[in-house]
């Protein structure tokens, strides 16, 4: 153990219930570790160094991907690698599987979680605009039983969640009818590959073939605001609306508009509006292209 690096408990759980058993017994002064790329670099700073740190790698009711009764459900422990990988996510959800393929190098992607990722909310997080825009939910767990949060409820501060020092992040569920919805994923960094974004953007929308106009849509921005967060004006501006390039346009400018962006060393919030502008009419020509290809276009019930 490095010299600058606080000393600390370490307890392993056996699956979700010790996981939850552990963090009563130990909250708020323990964290979990998952795939550990968030969590080692914390470990070196005595600030956020916690005092116990709890193993929940080998909880196997934690991992897997598969379809339930709910919709599309993926494990917290899932790595960005496997929901790469996953037929189920690249035939149902692609944009996902686009969103997760972004996340830093392949060894990152390779130990990295999707619940790890989500958990540490930072906004400029690539998995959470494309869950976002596909209405997902976040499954907790505590003593006090299990409750649904949508993502929106979940994000509450740059490294703060809605999870309760004694809860845990068991699953993400992408709701049956959000399946197979048309979606894109667009980001931008100041490198090609492992760059954190200046601006990310999904979205998606079912395509009325007939009418030839959006449906519930959705966009989802991330590195513009203290969280992800959805962009409801650019939504209803869409709803019922042809498909043009200009209302694809002014979409974008309505979303930059909604944005709270700063200004830092990589970009100023000009800029990001920009971004944010040009990535949102690029994600919603892809949906377009996405639902006229086929991939996906709702069923009339």
């Amino acid at each position: 153990m490095g010299a600058d690096m606080r000393a600390f408990q370490f307890v392993s759980a056996r699956d979700s219930r010790h996981a939850i058993e552990l963090l009563a017994q130990h909250a708020p002064a323990a964290r979990l570790l998952a795939g550990g790329t968030d969590l080692l670099v914390d470990l070196k700073s005595a600030s956020r160094a916690p005092q116990v740190v709890i193993d929940i790698s080998r909880a196997a009711d934690l991992k897997g991907i598969e379809l339930t009764d709910r919709g599309l459900k993926i494990g917290a422990l899932a790595t960005h690698a496997e929901i790469e990988r996953s037929p189920l996510v690249r035939k149902m959800l692609p944009a996902l599987a686009e969103a997760v393929h972004s996340i830093g190098a392949v060894q990152t992607r390779n130990l990295g979680t999707l619940g790890g990722n989500l958990v540490t909310c930072v906004p400029s997080m690539d998995s959470g605009p494309a869950l976002l825009a596909l209405d997902a939910l976040a499954i907790v767990a505590g003593p006090r039983g299990e409750r649904q949060l949508t993502l929106a409820e979940f994000f509450v501060a740059p490294r703060r969640t809605a999870l309760a020092p004694d809860e845990l992040l068991t699953a993400i569920v992408i709701p049956e009818v959000s399946l197979g919805k048309p979606a894109a994923f667009v980001k931008f960094g100041l490198r090609k590959g492992q760059a954190l974004a200046l601006v990310n953007v999904a979205a998606s929308a079912w395509i009325d073939s007939g009418r030839h106009v959006f449906e519930s849509p959705r966009i989802a921005l991330g590195a513009v605001a203290p969280t992800v967060i959805r962009a409801p004006l650019a939504e209803k501006y869409l709803a019922g609306r042809k498909i043009t390039a200009e209302a694809m346009t002014e979409a974008g400018c309505i979303a930059a508009g909604e944005a709270a962006p700063i200004s830092d060393f990589r970009a100023s919030a000009q800029y990001r509006r920009d971004l944010i502008a040009v990535l949102t009419r690029r994600a919603l020509e892809r949906v377009a292209n996405r639902a006229a290809g086929g991939d996906a276009e709702r069923e009339n019930a």
